[in-house]
């Protein structure tokens, strides 16, 4: 991938955009329909569950720009490389500043299945830089797409004023959504691909989507086990057995906003 922009661009019959939709239609179906987003959409959050959220989110966009800014300058990174209106770790700062106060670097608590998400981010940002485009891709332009709705959805179920909170949900620096998806996309489609190459990024698009549906397959099991110990003993009890499960089970709690995270993702894929 280092040598992506060096061999001429070869016909594939359309655009890489248009071809990442397409590889991962299927999988984004799978992963918008898991009762976790459909959840989400209808305001079925709690702030535990965002705030865990956001742990995860901070993690893997550190993973992301980080590597997007040490490889700016490769031929496959640079067409698409947009710090100022896209970046999310300030924002994200923000938030978590907000939820739990100036020590909140202390108190990030990751994920077994973010840390394996970020590990890859970082290997192929030193490996394989042209398969960032995947995850830039679906990554920030699902959270443009749909991180207006996320957003509006956060602060009514959180009863959230202003924007405190919500930093990530907001691009300052993306004045028409739309027209800055269409530059996006276009720049991606300029950069140069063998068909190779072509096939390794939507492939990387697709393992994006998968290793977040493993995760919730995960979080879906522990919560079906909670449920059924605690449906035994009635509602009383299936309120203090969940309150239990999650304060002494850091690895519920973090699948849990890793499923959350995989929502995100999906909700804004379609709308590229």
């Amino acid at each position: 991938m280092d040598s992506m922009a060096s061999k001429p661009r070869e016909a594939t019959g359309s655009d890489l955009s248009e071809q990442i939709k397409a590889a991962t239609k299927d999988v984004h179906v799978r992963a918008e329909n898991t009762q976790l987003m459909l959840n989400y959409q209808k305001g079925l959050i709690t702030q535990t569950q965002y705030k865990l959220l956001l742990c995860s989110l901070y993690e893997i966009y550190r993973a992301l720009e980080d590597e997007l800014d040490r490889n700016a300058a490769h031929p496959a990174v640079q067409p698409v490389y947009f710090p100022q209106e896209l970046a999310r770790l300030e924002a994200l700062e923000r938030d978590l500043e907000h939820f739990f106060g100036p020590h909140w670097r202390t108190r990030i608590t990751v994920p077994a299945a973010t840390h394996r998400y970020t590990q890859r981010l970082r290997e192929i940002g030193k490996s394989s830089p042209g398969l960032l485009v995947a995850h830039a891709y679906t990554r920030y332009l699902g959270d443009l797409s749909g991180g207006q709705v996320l957003g509006k959805i956060t602060q009514k179920s959180l009863g959230l004023s202003g924007n405190s909170g919500v930093s990530f949900f907001l691009f300052p620096g993306v004045t028409s959504p739309n027209r800055f998806k269409q530059l996006y996309r276009s720049r991606m489609n300029s950069i140069e691909l063998t068909e190779q190459q072509r096939r390794d990024v939507l492939d990387e698009a697709t393992t994006a989507f998968e290793l977040n549906i493993e995760v919730f397959d995960d979080l879906q099991k522990l919560l079906s086990i909670t449920e059924e110990a605690s449906s035994e003993k009635g509602n009383d009890a299936t309120s203090k057995t969940l309150s239990k499960t999650f304060s002494s089970s850091p690895a519920l709690q973090l699948a849990l906003a890793v499923g959350i995270t995989m929502a995100t993702v999906a909700m804004g894929v379609y709308a590229f």
